[in-house]
């Protein structure tokens, strides 16, 4: 079976207030999937400075995401494919960087709330786990 590339706006939905979102996040990220560590970096700086947490709690919360999931570490390669996807896709650069992990990965779907539900990036389809 081959797993999903999980974007860090569903991890962070494991902190979210909105029950349904919450629950969804969670069920995802119990099946397990990918990540890589810019979507850690990204859960780290919104969790410290949109959300001002007490590091203790970033750490428990990087704990289940890295137990839960294969981590994708960031690579001259995945830089270079991520340059590539931003050009070709018009995507941000640190949005382009999580695409470039997914197809380096080898996963075939991206779950993110941020970019283009549907959006197909070299056999990569980015899906919204939230929407109906």
């Amino acid at each position: 079976m081959n797993k999903p590339f999980i974007g860090s706006n569903v991890i962070l939905y494991l902190l979210s207030g909105d029950v349904s979102k919450a629950d969804r996040a969670e069920a995802i990220v119990a099946e397990g999937g990918i990540v890589s560590v810019q979507v850690l970096s990204e859960v780290v700086s919104v969790c410290r400075r949109k959300l001002q947490m007490p590091w203790n709690e970033i750490d428990a919360l990087l704990l289940v995401a890295k137990s839960a999931c294969e981590v994708q570490p960031l690579t001259v390669e995945s830089h270079q494919k991520a340059v590539e996807i931003a050009k070709r896709y018009r995507l941000s650069f640190y949005d382009a960087h999580i695409c470039a992990a997914a197809v380096l990965s080898g996963a075939k779907i991206l779950l993110s709330e941020d970019m283009q539900n549907g959006m197909d990036i070299e056999g990569v389809e980015i899906r919204n786990p939230f929407q109906e």
